[in-house]
Formats: structure tokens, sequence, C-alpha cells
């Protein structure tokens, strides 16, 4: 279905708003209370904020400039845009906004703090913006030196939280990584989804039996790619469909017992599946049993 640019736009900053506000609970009811750190452009306003009598609104949009102005020269324009128009909106929302402590235990703060600014961040990097200035670090060191992203964000947070443990103490170090570590896994679990997808290629001498296996027992799609030549433990072989499908993690073991009671000497290829869009997602969430897909 097709949607207007109207509507688009307003479910792009719908969302990003809805993140800005789950990233400022995260901030102010939980973080910054304590003087506990996260990583990234957020952590160094943080801990810059325990020496200077300066608001946290205005050291996130301080130190946020030099990497939007990076921005500019790394990733599309329209995203740099939409960043500023999210750090800006943070940077008030933190200011105008009066949360009381929800809790004084550490270990609830680093994990429920994490958990809200984790999925702040990856609601608004799903809809093209950033809160946080260091993944365009990390895309422009990249794309100068070919370092990864996560290593250079990796880096990055390595000297924050080792300037931390030196000058604030080692407790708050610690559990401000432990705060990054929450928040950078829930926002790679808000970008990506929950659901979990691998990718799994099957070359086997009883190749029909197992597609219809796979079709009447799993009821996921696949491509049949033809196969003129191979050699194998069965010596040579001719004119054999190699499978090919997506299946959810959850179905893999399911997919194993399949190929194993049909041929246990069928050779199997797993790879992990960054994204998916079409059939196998509609067929994962309209799950009907028994129901007879299409070969393509």
């Amino acid at each position: 279905m097709r949607h207007s640019k109207a509507y688009n736009f307003l479910s792009e900053y719908g969302q990003i708003a809805l993140g800005v506000v789950l990233a400022s609970i995260g901030l102010k009811a939980f973080l910054l209370p304590n003087g506990f750190l996260d990583g990234g452009v957020t952590g160094i306003a943080l801990l810059v904020r325990t020496f200077v009598d300066i608001k946290i609104s205005y050291l996130l949009i301080l130190f946020s400039i030099p990497f939007l102005i990076l921005g500019f020269y790394t990733v599309s324009k329209r995203i740099v845009i939409k960043s500023i128009v999210s750090i800006i909106a943070l940077a008030l929302f933190i200011h105008f906004e009066n949360f009381e402590t929800i809790t004084d235990d550490k270990l609830l703060i680093s994990i429920f703090g994490g958990l809200f600014l984790g999925a702040g961040i990856g609601i608004a990097i799903r809809n093209g913006s950033v809160l946080d200035g260091s993944e365009i670090l990390g895309v422009y060191v990249n794309d100068r030196f070919g370092i990864s992203i996560g290593q250079v964000i990796l880096f990055f947070n390595i000297i924050l939280f080792s300037i931390t443990a030196w000058v604030i103490s080692t407790e708050v170090a610690l559990y401000s990584i432990l705060t990054y570590i929450v928040t950078a896994k829930v926002t790679d679990l808000t970008i990506e989804g929950f659901e979990d997808f691998i990718g799994v290629t099957i070359v086997s001498k009883k190749y029909e039996l197992i597609e219809d296996a796979i079709l009447k027992e799993l009821g996921v799609g696949m491509t049949l790619y033809k196969g003129t030549r191979g050699i194998g433990n069965s010596g040579k072989r001719e004119d054999f469909d190699i499978i090919h499908s997506i299946i959810n993690r959850i179905d893999m073991k399911k997919m194993h017992r399949i190929i194993d009671h049909i041929d246990d000497q069928a050779f199997i290829i797993e790879f992990d599946v960054n994204n998916v869009k079409g059939g196998v997602l509609r067929h994962y969430l309209n799950k009907k049993k028994n129901k007879k897909l299409p070969k393509t």
C-alpha cells in the first residue's frame, strides 16, 4: 500500500518525537539524577556537566554541532536536517520536563536508563535521524580510512569511559559501561526487530522430498536454483535443485529435524540475514497450518 508524502512525513516525525520522549525519560528520570553516563556525545555532555554548571540541554547541542557539520560530508542532507531537529527537540524536552527520580538502585538505573535511551535512539535511527553524533563520526572514519563503524564507536567510548574512571570513579565508569551495553543492545533490537532470520541453502540428492516437506511442515517459501553439476561425498551428480530459503531462527531445529529425517547426509549452509522484506515476513505474521506455498 502506497502512502502519501504527507502521511510519510507525519509518520516519520511522529515516531522521531516518540524516540525523543523515550530518550529524555532515560536521561532525566534515570541517568542524570544519579550521575551515570552513556556513550557517544550524550556521554561527553553528561561527563562535562559534572564539572561545569551548564544545563545538559545546552551541552547536548554544543557537542553535537561538530558531528552535524561532519554529517554534511558523510551522509545525506535530509538525515542531517532530521538529526538537527531531533537533537534540538531532545534538548528542549530535557530542559523543560521535570521527572522525579524513580529509583536509587544503581543496577536498575543502569538497566532502565539504558533501555529507555536505547529505544529512543533506535526509533530515531529507523526513521532516518540520529540523537547521538558519534554514529556520524563512525561513518566518516569508515569512509576515509576503512575502519568499521562499530570499531570507531567502541574506541570512542573506551576513551570516554577511561576518562570517567580517572576523573570521577571506577564504580561510575563500570555502571556507565553497563548502561552503554544495554543502550547499544536495545538500539539494535529496535532497529532490526526481535525476529531473527536465518538464510539456509540445502544441497541434497533427495531435494524433491525436502522441498515438499519444508512447504508442508514449515510453510515457508523458497527459491530453487538449478545445479548442473556437483562433486560431493556421493561422487559426481548432475541436474539437481539447490534449495534456498529464509526462516525464523526459532524454526531452525525443526528445519534440521525435517532434513535429517529425509537425508542425514544433506549439505546445509546457514548464514545470518540482516534484513528481510516481502513474502517470508507476511508468512510469519499470517501463519496458516499446512498452507501450500508456490515454488519460485
